[in-house]
């Protein structure tokens, strides 16, 4: 279909609907959670590859880490991708997110901070908002 990119990784688990794993979950290849996750969700590859996929229907409550994730439910935690993150249009995320590729449609919604990974791996610093570099400007307090 235009405009829809197809997951070229082979999706190998599933957490169902109506099931909920408590405890930290390391996966390899491809995982597509339609259930809750309580706890973190690793590749177990070092995230060099792998795919996670959250339906509409998923939840994950904790740190997430992979190389390409798809968000169309809702996360509650830290996200590393190192790679891509796409956030579909009904993505909800509470917390950072670190990403070298980003695709976000219309509707997702991140509460945190976005930051982008360098391609040559570092992270940016960031800078507050209020801060001025130029001696001629004085900020309130």
């Amino acid at each position: 279909m235009f405009g829809k990119k197809a997951i070229t990784q082979e999706i190998g688990s599933l957490i169902g609907t109506g099931t909920t794993v408590t405890g930290d979950l390391s996966f390899s290849g491809g995982l597509r959670v339609d259930g809750v996750v309580r706890g973190a969700v690793r590749c177990s590859e070092g995230e060099k590859s792998g795919i996670l996929v959250i339906s509409e229907h998923g939840t994950i409550e904790g740190e997430v880490r992979a190389s390409h994730i798809v968000v169309a439910g809702r996360i509650q935690g830290p996200v590393h991708a190192a790679e891509l993150i796409e956030l579909q249009p009904k993505a909800r995320v509470q917390g950072d997110v670190q990403y070298r590729a980003l695709e976000m449609h219309h509707g997702a919604v991140v509460e945190g901070l976005m930051v982008h990974i360098p391609a040559e791996g570092r992270v940016a610093p960031l800078k507050l908002a209020a801060t001025s570099t130029r001696p001629d400007i004085i900020l309130s307090k």
